[in-house]
């Protein structure tokens, strides 16, 4: 469980590529130039891990590439004390990132194996989500709801209608939608009934499973 100054240096070039690549939210940035990404991966990927680039983590279930979290991190617009529920726990870095950026977050993880591995792992990096739970994601957490915002780390063919219910008014879901791939989707609630949509060009996500609890 090492974070050494060669981490914080790779991070530090991290940080620059995402830069470049347009992301502008200083939270989003700080909180990635913090957070030891190389402890969510397995070993054999240690040098590897501050790569602008995907990786397996088990269970047929990938950490996305940091660019891809900080792209749906910034379209959240989270302020601090935000309640935000995460669909998709996996590693725990998206889960990590929220939390240093302010977040209060609620994760759901559907892999009961990335589940019992990520309960362990956040509380050794002194990151204390406010509720991690194995469950299925299309049905999010209604007795936490409403959450300020709520994203979505796997690929989804629709958005679920759940999700969008526990959302506040003007409240921020994040969801990429498809299936062989995905438009990241950004759903704005306007009041009970009406949502603004936009859409943020393609990506490729692992799919979202449902009644797997």
């Amino acid at each position: 469980m090492r974070d050494l100054a060669k981490h914080q240096g790779l991070r530090n070039q991290l940080v620059e590529v995402l830069m470049k690549k347009g992301i502008t939210d200083k939270n989003v940035l700080q909180a990635i130039k913090t957070i030891p990404r190389h402890l969510f991966l397995d070993s054999s990927f240690e040098n590897f891990a501050y790569q602008d680039t995907a990786f397996p983590i088990g269970a047929g279930q990938t950490i996305s590439q940091p660019y891809t979290v900080a792209f749906q991190s910034q379209l959240l617009e989270v302020k601090r004390d935000d309640k935000v529920l995460e669909i998709g726990t996996g590693s725990g870095y998206q889960t990590a990132v929220l939390y240093g950026m302010g977040a209060r977050v609620f994760s759901v993880e559907r892999q009961n194996e990335l589940y019992k591995k990520t309960s362990v792992l956040l509380p050794k990096l002194g990151i204390r989500a406010r509720h991690l739970t194995f469950g299925d994601g299309y049905k999010g957490l209604p007795n936490f709801a409403p959450f300020d915002s709520i994203i979505v780390t796997a690929g989804a063919p629709f958005i679920p209608q759940p999700l969008m219910a526990q959302l506040k008014i003007g409240g921020r879901l994040v969801i990429p939608v498809g299936e062989e791939q995905q438009i990241m989707t950004l759903l704005i609630r306007k009041n009970e009934t009406q949502f603004e949509k936009h859409e943020f060009g393609d990506f490729r996500f692992v799919p979202m499973l449902e009644d797997r609890n």
